[in-house]
């Protein structure tokens, strides 16, 4: 063997295995991880980088301050540049008051002026541009201490504070976790677990309330970080957020109505889900498979799971139809986006099972009809 094909052999062996940790779905996994690398590392270099300096350690709390708590790409282009401002103008603003003390040699009018910058930082503190004047308002203490530092110091402490933020911006970016990669993980677990209580449903038998209750508790919990996902996924893939909300809107319908369904389905004195009807079992099956076929699109970003969802089998809302006909009014709904029938009777567990399966194919249209954005960047890997 030549030793140039021995070698590329083994150059692309060491490519394969080191291709998961640039990954979307091994960040996604360890993004905490690798955010405390990510950060010890940014730390590292700003102590080396500043190890000569007087007051070099101001560089490494500069460090944290900036990208401490920053993860997601949405937010870190925002956020990191919300406290880079907020330190440089806090810095800005510390020197001012060390020269109004050296030239005036009066405490209290220095003490003055930071008090009354401290009080403009913190009625802008309450809104938007929170970040900038909580960190002005700190920095110019950083700086300026109580006014009486030495000119020299706060040059220092403000060029160490500005190589901290050039060492964060650029640590920042390195193998963020995307906020769609987590929001498209988040979607994709909730309905795989929702397919399991449409399969635990359709099988019949014994339920423990207990784990019931813990299913819907995990189910709830994620929704929650997909609320607070939204914004970043919004700035990443520049869609509204209405959109984002109707999604989330109808995934958390959906997860209502297979909790009223569970409770409307299982006798919680013994424990036992009595097995439904051939019609029932159908559409359950059909549910199930629906919402699987969903979660594997999510997870894998592959669009034509969404597609050929909708021929595999009989739809859930024909299943639930064949059980109670008046429970959805097929006139009544439009083609792409199905409408929801109200349901009149809470009991009327087959007009129920209607809700859900128009739920779940809203929920399909609307992931659909966004496909190409929220694909970006391809497959998620298995």
């Amino acid at each position: 063997m030549r030793p140039e094909t021995a070698r590329y052999r083994f150059l692309a062996q060491v490519g394969r295995r080191l291709a998961p940790i640039f990954g979307p779905l091994y960040r996604y996994r360890h993004a905490r991880a690798i955010h405390a690398v990510r950060v010890g590392i940014a730390m590292a270099t700003s102590l080396v980088a500043t190890a000569a300096l007087p007051h070099g350690i101001w560089s490494s709390v500069t460090v944290l301050v900036v990208i401490g708590g920053l993860q997601h790409h949405g937010n870190i282009r925002k956020k990191a540049g919300e406290r880079a401002i907020g330190t440089l103008l806090g810095a800005a603003v510390g020197l001012l008051c060390i020269a109004v003390q050296a030239a005036f040699a009066q405490t209290w009018l220095t003490f003055l002026v930071m008090s009354f910058f401290a009080a403009v930082c913190a009625y802008y503190a309450i809104g938007k541009a929170g970040y900038i004047a909580l960190l002005a308002a700190i920095t110019m203490c950083i700086v300026a201490e109580q006014g009486d530092a030495a000119l020299d110091v706060g040059l220092w402490r403000t060029a160490n504070v500005l190589i901290g933020i050039v060492i964060a911006l650029a640590f920042s970016f390195a193998l963020p976790l995307h906020a769609t990669y987590s929001w498209r993980y988040l979607m994709a677990e909730n309905l795989r677990l929702c397919a399991h209580l449409a399969a635990q449903l359709e099988r019949g038998g014994a339920v423990d309330r207990a784990t019931a209750r813990k299913h819907f508790a995990t189910l709830s919990r994620r929704l929650v970080q997909l609320r607070n996902l939204m914004p970043s996924v919004a700035k990443e893939l520049g869609v509204p957020l209405r959109w984002l909300d109707d999604v989330q809107r109808e995934h958390r319908v959906l997860i209502a109505a297979l909790d009223i369904l569970l409770e409307l389905s299982v006798d919680w004195d013994t424990g036992n889900c009595p097995p439904p009807g051939a019609a029932s079992r159908a559409a359950l099956y059909d549910l199930r498979n629906r919402l699987g076929a969903m979660s594997r699109a999510l997870k894998l970003g592959r669009v034509t799971r969404l597609q050929t969802i909708a021929s595999a089998s009989p739809s859930t809302a024909d299943a639930a139809r064949t059980i109670d006909p008046p429970a959805v009014d097929a006139a009544s709904r439009p083609p792409a986006v199905p409408a929801a029938a109200p349901i009149t009777d809470p009991s009327d567990r087959a007009g129920l099972l209607a809700q859900v399966a128009q739920r779940t194919e809203r929920l399909r249209d609307m992931l659909l009809a966004e496909s190409g954005r929220w694909r970006r960047g391809g497959s998620l890997g298995r």
